[in-house]
């Protein structure tokens, strides 16, 4: 099954799109679209507040990765502020995207 997202209006794909297309293209209602989507990426938010990483075969993985404390600067003033440690979330490709995005595997 092949999605194709080109009616969109923006370049932007939201959840709301999302379920657009799982409505127009799997069939399901839009309560049901709507649901999924959002269940899948609270499943994604769950795992990383929890510090798990997540991967999504064939896509990639999103890990959180804590970064420590450090001196910083403010671009305007020029004035040394602190950067306090935080988590972040990190994505890294799967080798199968990064095929895709250069063009090679894919049907002629």
């Amino acid at each position: 099954m092949e999605f194709s997202i080109e009616s969109l209006e923006t370049p932007a794909l939201t959840k709301a799109h999302l379920a657009e297309l799982l409505f127009e293209q799997i069939g399901l209602n839009k309560r049901e679209s709507k649901d999924m989507i959002d269940a899948f990426f609270d499943l994604i938010s769950e795992g990383l507040v929890e510090g798990k990483d997540v991967k999504i075969s064939g896509f990639g993985n999103f890990q959180i990765r804590t970064k420590a404390p450090r001196p910083g600067r403010n671009p305007r003033t020029g004035e040394a502020i602190p950067i306090q440690a935080r988590r972040v979330v990190t994505f890294h490709a799967s080798h199968k995207l990064k095929d895709q995005i250069q063009g090679i595997g894919l049907p002629e």
